[in-house]
């Protein structure tokens, strides 16, 4: 397992004890809900060009529709011509293996498709998860 540099595990405790001193003093402040927030620009910045996003919609041209990923098995989106071995990978979109996905497709299953632009910064990867999450309805088979 990689360990995380020092100065990153300063930086998530001092953001985290200033949110929640934050959160306090602020009423109707909502951090999952800013994550939520910046996770949704992230994947509008990076991922909507290629994904679609809400129930029934087809998937996009390069990319399936992410509506209801989270806990979904990979490579099962009906009509989307999905890499051979994505769709033998036995891969389920947990969070762990979505970070993973977004910081290295090719590196998580090799041979697949998807020519994305990795994420690496961790704190963006939580950030598109969290939003992923709010997708909550399977799209269906």
């Amino acid at each position: 397992m990689r360990s995380l540099p020092v100065s990153f595990l300063l930086a998530v405790s001092i953001i985290g004890a200033t949110t929640a001193g934050f959160a306090r003093h602020a009423p109707g402040f909502a951090p999952l809900r800013a994550k939520q927030a910046a996770g949704q620009k992230i994947f509008d910045d990076h991922c909507a060009i290629c994904h679609s996003l809400k129930r029934r919609q087809p998937s996009g041209l390069f990319g399936p529709n992410l509506n209801g990923v989270v806990g979904r098995p990979a490579g099962i989106v009906a009509g989307f011509p999905y890499s051979e071995a994505l769709k033998k990978s036995g891969l389920v979109w947990t969070e762990d293996n979505l970070r993973k996905w977004i910081a290295d497709s090719a590196g998580t299953i090799p041979h697949t498709l998807m020519p994305h632009v990795s994420i690496s910064d961790p704190a963006e990867q939580i950030y598109l998860i969290e939003y992923l999450k709010t997708l909550k309805v399977q799209v269906a088979r």
